[in-house]
């Protein structure tokens, strides 16, 4: 079961989707949008400063399908 699965089947067992009233599978895909979104910020941040990414391979080790 991939990230995004796992976060859409948590949301839905806590019905954590009720407060915005959008679907699981939206919240989890933000979610892991929001992952990638962080991980490409620090990689650019550690480029700004002259270092070696902390993701040198890309986002985190989960599929993101955007």
């Amino acid at each position: 079961m991939s990230l995004r699965e796992e976060l859409q089947s948590t949301i839905n067992r806590h019905s954590a989707e009720h407060g915005s009233n959008t679907p699981d599978f939206i919240l989890a895909q933000y979610l892991t949008s929001c992952l990638a979104a962080f991980d490409e910020a620090v990689n650019a941040r550690e480029k700004w400063y002259g270092r070696e990414p902390r993701f040198p391979y890309g986002p985190g080790p989960f599929e993101v399908s955007r």
